[in-house]
């Protein structure tokens, strides 16, 4: 299932091959986010275009919108959505818990009022593996609580004894077979908080569980990026090397080598897309506000070399006009873009970890990246 080709001499980078009943990933992966059956302003086929191995359900927004009777009745959302490559859906607790209006955790799951009609609804972790396999995805998540930031210690150690439990569930269903596609893979979810100890203790709980893979969870949820960089390298040491591990919902592109570099193989997030939406977009040395005035009479391509649809051919000052006159054209393209570069800049670090060059690679964009307003 997960093969290992290459790893870096010098950080914890690793090479990796992941089969799924939809295809080959190969790793270092980013996983663009298709929340509600749809990358936002991206077509399936421009998706292939771009060399998008794999993209993001969401269990928690699908269940609520369409609905799981839609969903079975068109057969799965590979079909649904018209994708053909591999699927990994979200299991929803981390929505169930930022987005229901109210929600009351049990030991049984979770009662909520979801956030588009607030309409009384009740996810198990059964319910959220039956859920997974009438969507069809390759890669189903356990659900899990995903603890507030910033929180204390005996609420995340109880929350994090809880959701162990409930990946035994989550393990114990989809083991039966009920309903689950026999080639849908399952993959545990370490908690724990910024706590190291809880990290570590769930890192070892699950392991011992022999998922398929393991998450990391409950990072990015606000708090300072040296947190988020210790939660996963308090978690790593502890995961088994020949499994896939994914660090969820994770990041800005030096972020993502960041996390690279200590032995995290797949992330999604939300950025590329949703930034593409504010008028910012993704370049090597850092974003780029198209509201800004600069750009108005700048008539190269976005980023000089870059091969996707907008810089092949379209002017920064077209791509400003788009975006100040709220043309559905620009957010299109600077979401081509930003997604070309995420996919793109693991493409590069593969190679990089393959020819044994990625700690400078790492060291050149980092240094050479710079934040700026994104609008």
């Amino acid at each position: 299932m997960f093969e290992l080709r290459a790893r870096d001499q010098n950080t914890k980078a690793r090479r990796g091959r992941l089969q799924t009943a939809h295809g080959v990933i190969e790793t270092p992966a980013f996983m663009p986010v298709g929340t509600q059956g749809s990358v936002k302003g991206v077509s399936p086929r421009e998706l292939h275009e771009l060399e998008a191995q794999i993209i993001l359900g969401n269990t928690y927004h699908l269940f609520v919108r369409p609905g799981l009777d839609v969903i079975r009745a068109i057969g799965g959302l590979h079909r649904f959505m018209n994708w053909d490559g591999p699927i990994l859906t979200d299991s929803g607790g981390y929505q169930i818990f930022s987005l229901a209006k109210l929600r009351k955790i049990t030991e049984e799951g979770v009662h909520f009022q979801n956030h588009v009609d607030g309409t009384p609804a009740f996810i198990s972790p059964e319910m959220a593996m039956e859920i997974q396999a009438t969507l069809g995805s390759d890669i189903a998540m356990v659900l899990d609580e995903c603890p507030p930031w910033p929180c204390e210690y005996d609420y995340a150690a109880r929350s994090l004894e809880m959701t162990h439990r409930w990946a035994q569930r989550c393990k114990k269903i989809s083991e039966t077979g009920f309903r689950k596609p026999e080639s849908q893979l399952v993959f545990g979810i370490v908690q724990g908080a910024t706590f190291e100890e809880l990290r570590r203790t769930s890192a070892q709980i699950l392991a011992a569980m022999d998922f398929d893979g393991y998450a990391i969870g409950g990072v990015s949820v606000g708090e300072p990026e040296p947190e988020m960089m210790k939660a996963v390298e308090s978690s790593e040491p502890f995961l088994p090397e020949n499994k896939p591990r994914y660090a969820m919902g994770l990041g800005t592109p030096p972020q993502l080598l960041e996390l690279v570099a200590r032995g995290m193989d797949m992330f999604d997030c939300v950025l590329p897309t949703r930034l593409a939406r504010n008028g910012t977009a993704f370049t090597a040395s850092g974003t780029m506000n198209f509201k800004n005035a600069e750009f108005t009479l700048q008539s190269g391509p976005l980023e000089e070399g870059c091969e996707c649809e907008a810089c092949r051919g379209y002017s920064r000052a077209y791509i400003r006009h788009l975006i100040k006159a709220e043309e559905i054209l620009g957010l299109r393209l600077l979401s081509l873009h930003n997604l070309h570069f995420y996919l793109d800049l693991m493409k590069r670090a593969r190679a990089a970890i393959e020819d044994g060059s990625f700690s400078e690679f790492r060291r050149q964009f980092v240094a050479g990246y710079q934040t700026r307003d994104s609008g």
